[in-house]
This record gives structure tokens, C-alpha cells and sequence, in this order.
């Protein structure tokens, strides 16, 4: 029914998506946007239904896209979705913190949507306001002390309450409220202008209006005169700056019967010493400051990079769910923070060396995060870390696996910037090892930081949800992984949140361990060294995400079959076959795969399937969104083993008007090495 209202209307899908992508991790590119139009070129596309399947893989709630579509101004969507959407009290409209003339009026609001039936009550500090309840509190601020106001909503027992409002009253002498001003007589000034600023790329811009009035003012900024999309509080704020945001800005104040406008001033942004405005605590008190601060090292990257790895289906232990919906989530995170990602499922030792060794001459010094994530089977010895490969016997040793401790080393030696390990294992004692390995010194270079999924001899849990599994860490770990805040903050919080659950508490607790000595983050810039140096790693990393073109075979009868590729991850790949043209005479005709390479983990239930769910890749549903319908789809797992070059038989079967059998004719296709078989891990 969304698809319907949403796709061939001028406030369509592009409108939801553009609201969406306030939040970042909700943000799609300008690809995905266009992937997402092609599909009206489908006799059953849905440009609608392809836009809610990417923001479903991103973990968006009914309750933010309901919130997008109330911001569109579509009710008929609304109250499609609406119904899908638990019936709650929530805030739309919250009062404002407010600087007001001594002896003036002043009003608050605070709107709320919900059951019928809200109630309203206001309290000032701790103490009820006696007959505020309604949604407007109109305060007469006769005496000079400011105070804090917050309303209270409800329905019955439920309840919620509005954030905090600081009403401060200026004394009619100070000079913030000089130069002759009378409430009476002007329904707006502004008290505190915005400052002009010079930055460097990276850093934090803010900028802030402070305006009186009655009705309360309400605020638009304006960049080089143009309006600033969503820009419409005190106060603006632009985190991560880039040149793109230099010009001339200004605020346009106004309200109900009166407007005015701020003076334009320039921010520059550049090299340099730069100037910040900031507002301490004192500004509550209605004192503007603009301080000057000493220019500090903007922490940025040369470049990011992250190796993911799930084991899933062990030959001699028992199989696991969620590493592959974990390493997909993670991998698609990552991407938004612009790492480049190396996502591989079930590997061997030895291939699991040889990715760490490919993964190693993608770090160089100054490459800002080397991260790897690992989630399969694993034990902890001696203060050690071992990762077990899929191939590792029943009663497997340190000779078996694979040392976390001697991946540190190696990426010590690589100088590189920052280094992280997030390990979703079980960290119990291996009672068939008492080996201690030879580690050697690790270099003490205060950038080191480990994420344990549990604490040490515990276990690390999966969270079943229907036909999916996921990983009890990564299932907190997506919620902050985009937030700009230090990577050991970030941790931290995604500890408090998996505290809260009730089923793992006292069996699995995240432990962080660090000698971090810098605020580095997952969301800072990425600055290339030099062209050399970037143009030789982009290449590396290159080799692995190359998929074979699209092409179109021609066969003998006169059809044409288009052969197409998706990737799953760098070492899986989505073979999809679709015939796009018949002579008249052919009454029905399907081109299917056969005599794939041995050394390849292909599963025969797994290919030349009409639908991608009959795959069984719980992942179908995000990588279909890029191929055709009317396929035949195959998956191509392993690709880490190809020993040649991937060498297949596309079967072509069809049958003539007015004949019972079918014909069948043959070709022969090498598509040379995809993803990660062009990395030779063999």
C-alpha cells in the first residue's frame, strides 16, 4: 500500500529517502538512489519497496519511517503506517530554552501526539505549576532570576516528559537589552549575533543567534544567502567541516508579526590558525563570549581499513548462525564511515593466514584504523587470543589457529595509526592446549584497542530472531558504531547497553581493554599521504571487490541469455542467469549452470533457483535488490580456493512451438578470477 502512495507522487519515495538520510546510517548514496528509480523499468518494480528494503537492512524502526512520513505532510501514508506503529505518547513540538526582556511575557509549548486523552502539566524545577495544564505556559517574568521548566504528558498511567527549558531574564539595564529597547514597542532583537570564524577542515563548526520576542522567535540560517536545509535552532552546528561549507552566513529570526535578520559574517575554512566560537557555561547567565583557542592537531586518516571474518560451518564443531548477518551489518557500517572492507565467510587456517597477510599489505604507517573483526569459534589461553578456522580437528591446539596476539605484532610493524580487534568468541580455556606460544614484546605505542564480546573463561552468546541469528555483541555494537565519539567511549556505551539485557546478565559482558592515549574515532576524516601511497592500497584492496561484467550470450536456436553478477561478500558470488530474447517458434526456454569448479563450496540445493530466498542466504533480500527478476539465481561460495581461473557451462534447454521435447545447446564461459580469487590465497 506504501508503494502505491509513494511511488508516482511529488512527495514520493526520493522526498522519504532524503528525510531518512538525516540520520547517517539511514543516508543512501547517490547509487543506491538510482538503483532504487530503475526499478519502475520492471513489470513489478517498486522504486518504494526497493528504498524500505535498504533502510530495513540499516535497522530503521516503523516508528522513524512513520516520523519521516509526518515530516512529508503524506497522512494517507500515515495512517497506513500507523497502524503498524504501538500506540505511545510522543513529544512533536518541545519548548525552547528562551533569553527575555525583565517584565515581559514569555510562552512555552510542548505538543504531543498519542492515545486521546492527553493531559498536560507543567512543573517549574521540582514544583507544579498550579493550572498549568495546558499546552502553553505563558510565564510573566516580572523578577530577574531564570528559571527551568519541563511538562510532564500523559494517558492514564502512561507518561512521558519534554526536555528542560531555561527561561533567563535580562535586566532592562544590561547591555544586552540597551540601546533604548521596549518590550512593548518591538516584537523582536536579537541578544547575541553570530561570530565570524576561521576553521580548518575537520574541525567543528558552530555558529549562534539568540533572539527575544513574543511569540517566541524562530530561527532559519542562511549559507551564501540560500536557506540551510534543517538549519532552524539557536544554534548551528556542522561537524567535520570540509571546504564545501566556507561562505557568508546569517539567521533569519522572526515570528508570528514581526521578522529580522542577523549581521551575514564569513567563516572560512582552511589552513591556518583558526578561531572558534564556543559557548561556555557563563552564556547562561546571557553574557556572549567568543574565545579564542590554540589551534590543536586534528586527528585524521591516511586511510581506513577493516577485515571482517565469520566461521560459520566448522567440519568437527558445531555450526553457528549469526556470523554471517554479523559480518554483513558490521561490513555495511563500516562502508558509511568510509573503511575499506574485506568481508570473508569459512575459512581454513591457511587461508585465514593468508587473509590476514593480504589484510597486512593493506596497512602502512599512518593508515589511521586497522580493525579486525572476528566472529566464530575461539579460546583464551594464557592471556592469549585464538581464532579457530573451520578446518581445526575435535581437539584442536594453538598450532591449529590462529594467534590474535601475532596479528598485533605484524600490524606493530606496519606503523600503523590505530589498532582494533573486535573479537565476538567464546573466550573459555582450551583444556587440550598447554602450549604457551612465544609471542614476542609487543611495542608500547599507545593505540591499541581491544573489544571483547564477553569477559575472560565466559561465553559469547547468538540472539536467535526467526530464520536469523545474530551475534549478542554486534546486535548492541550497530546501534553506536556511527557515532563520532572516541572508539573507547563507543565501546563503553555498547557495554552499558548489553547490560541491560535480561537473558545474557551475569554469562556475557563486553570487556574493553586499551592504552588508546588520543580521542581517535571511527568517523575522522580520511587525508591521503600521497598519490603514490593511496593509488598502491586502493589497487590492493581493489582486487578483492572486482566482479566479472555482465555480459550476453548468443546461442545457436536465436536466443540471448544475459549472465549477471551480485556480490555477498568478497569471497561469495551471486550468478544469476535471465533469458532476454526468443525467436516466436520457442515456446519456453530457462539457461542454467553446471560443471562448476570442484574446489568451489556449491551446494547443488543452492543453484539455478527461481527466487533468491530459495537460496537460503538469509541475505538474500539486500543483494537481490540489484538483479533482475525472472532469473535463475546461484550461489558461489568459497571463491578464497579457486585454484584457476572460474571456468563454468551455461546450459541453455528450450522447446519448439508443437513439441513435447526440449533441445539443448551448451557454452562454455570463463570469467577470469572474481573478488578475492584475484588475491591468489591459495
Amino acid at each position: 500500500r506504501l508503494c502505491e502512495l509513494l511511488d508516482n507522487a511529488g512527495r514520493g519515495w526520493r522526498k522519504l529517502a532524503e528525510l531518512a538520510g538525516a540520520e547517517k546510517r539511514f543516508r543512501c548514496s547517490a547509487e543506491e538512489l538510482e538503483m532504487c528509480s530503475l526499478k519502475v523499468l520492471e513489470p513489478r518494480g517498486s522504486p518504494t519497496q526497493c528504498l524500505l528494503q535498504l533502510l530495513a537492512e540499516r535497522d530503521c524502526t516503523l516508528r522513524y519511517l512513520l516520523g519521516c512520513l509526518e515530516r512529508m505532510g503524506h497522512e494517507q501514508a500515515c495512517r497506513v503506517l500507523s497502524s503498524a506503529v504501538q500506540d505511545g505518547i510522543r513529544i512533536t513540538v518541545q519548548p525552547e530554552s528562551q533569553v527575555v526582556a525583565e517584565g515581559t511575557q514569555v510562552s512555552l509549548t510542548c505538543c504531543a501526539t498519542g492515545p486521546p486523552g492527553l493531559m498536560y502539566q507543567w512543573f517549574c524545577g521540582r514544583q507544579e505549576v498550579p493550572g498549568a495544564t495546558s499546552s502553553e505556559l505563558v510565564i510573566d517574568t516580572a523578577t530577574p532570576a531564570g528559571q527551568w521548566y519541563i511538562c510532564r504528558v500523559n494517558c492514564g498511567a502512561t507518561f512521558t516528559f519534554s526536555r528542560w527549558a531555561h527561561v533567563q531574564v535580562e535586566k532592562s539595564s544590561s547591555p544586552s537589552s540597551g540601546s533604548g529597547y521596549c518590550p512593548s514597542m518591538a516584537g523582536l532583537q536579537i541578544l547575541r549575533q553570530p561570530r565570524p570564524c576561521r576553521l580548518a577542515e575537520g574541525d567543528t563548526l558552530v555558529l549562534e543567534c539568540r533572539a527575544i520576542g513574543n511569540p517566541p522567535p524562530q530561527y532559519q540560517w542562511f549559507r551564501n544567502r540560500r536557506p540551510v536545509e534543517g538549519a532552524q535552532a539557536p544554534q548551528f552546528q556542522v561537524k567535520l567541516v570540509t571546504t564545501a561549507e566556507r561562505g557568508s552566513y546569517s539567521c533569519h529570526v522572526f515570528n508570528l508579526f514581526h521578522e529580522v535578520w542577523s549581521q551575514e559574517v564569513d567563516v572560512e575554512i582552511g589552513e591556518g590558525p583558526r578561531q572558534t566560537s564556543v559557548t561556555p557555561p557563563s552564556a547562561l547567565a546571557g553574557v556572549s563570549h567568543s574565545v579564542r583557542i590554540p589551534p590543536s592537531p586534528v586527528l585524521a586518516a591516511t586511510d581506513k581499513v577493516a577485515l571482517l571474518i565469520g566461521n560459520m560451518h566448522y567440519l568437527h564443531h558445531k555450526q553457528l548462525q549469526a556470523p554471517i548477518v554479523d559480518v554483513h551489518a558490521l561490513g555495511a557500517l563500516l562502508c558509511q564511515l568510509d573503511f575499506k572492507v574485506v568481508s570473508l565467510l569459512d575459512l581454513r587456517k591457511a587461508e585465514m593466514q593468508m587473509a590476514v597477510d593480504e589484510f597486512l599489505l593493506l596497512l602502512d604507517k599512518g593508515v589511521y584504523v586497522g580493525l579486525l573483526y572476528y566472529a566464530g569459534h575461539g579460546y583464551e589461553n594464557f592471556g592469549n587470543s585464538f581464532m579457530v578456522p573451520i578446518d581445526a580437528p575435535s581437539a584442536y591446539t594453538s598450532e591449529h589457529c590462529l594467534c590474535v596476539q601475532r596479528v598485533l605484532q605484524e600490524m606493530q610493524q606496519r606503523r600503523t595509526g590505530l589498532n582494533i580487534f573486535l573479537l565476538d568468541m567464546c573466550r573459555k580455556r582450551n583444556l587440550n592446549d598447554d602450549i604457551i606460544p612465544q609471542v614476542g614484546v609487543l611495542e608500547v605505542t599507545a593505540n591499541i584497542v581491544f573489544g571483547y564480546a564477553t569477559c575472560a573463561d565466559a561465553e559469547a552468546y547468538e540472539l536467535s530472531q526467526g530464520e536469523l541469528s545474530n551475534g549478542i555483541f554486534v546486535t548492541f555494537l550497530k546501534r553506536w558504531l556511527l557515532e563520532d565519539e572516541k572508539i573507547t567511549v563507543l565501546l563503553d556505551k555498547v557495554a552499558e547497553d548489553m547490560g541491560t539485557l535480561e537473558i545474557t546478565r551475569g554469562r556475557q559482558a563486553l570487556e574493553l581493554r586499551s592504552n588508546l592515549s588520543e580521542r581517535r574515532a571511527l568517523t575522522d576524516p580520511i587525508r591521503p599521504p600521497g598519490q603514490d601511497e593511496s593509488s598502491a592500497r586502493n589497487l590492493q584492496w581493489a582486487k578483492a571487490h572486482v566482479l566479472p561484467e555482465s555480459r550476453h550470450l548468443c546461442f545457436d536456436c536465436g536466443v540471448t541469455v544475459q549472465l549477471g553478477f551480485a556480490a555477498e561478500f568478497s569471497n561469495i558470488m551471486i550468478i544469476y542467469t535471465r533469458v532476454v530474447a526468443a525467436p516466436k517458434d520457442i515456446t519456453k526456454c530457462e539457461a542454467r549452470l553446471t560443471d562448476i569448479p570442484e574446489e568451489l563450496d556449491v551446494d547443488l540445493k543452492c543453484t539455478n533457483k527461481e527466487s533468491p530466498e530459495e537460496l537460503g542466504s538469509p541475505l538474500a533480500p539486500v543483494w537481490s535488490l540489484g538483479c533482475p527478476s525472472c532469473c535463475l539465481y546461484s550461489r558461489i561460495c568459497g571463491l578464497q580456493k579457486l585454484q584457476q581461473e572460474l571456468a563454468f557451462t551455461v546450459c541453455l534447454q528450450y522447446r519448439y512451438q508443437g513439441m513435447d521435447d526440449f533441445v539443448e545447446e551448451r557454452q562454455r564461459v570463463n570469467v577470469g578470477r572474481p573478488l578475492i580469487a584475484k588475491l591468489n590465497l591459495q
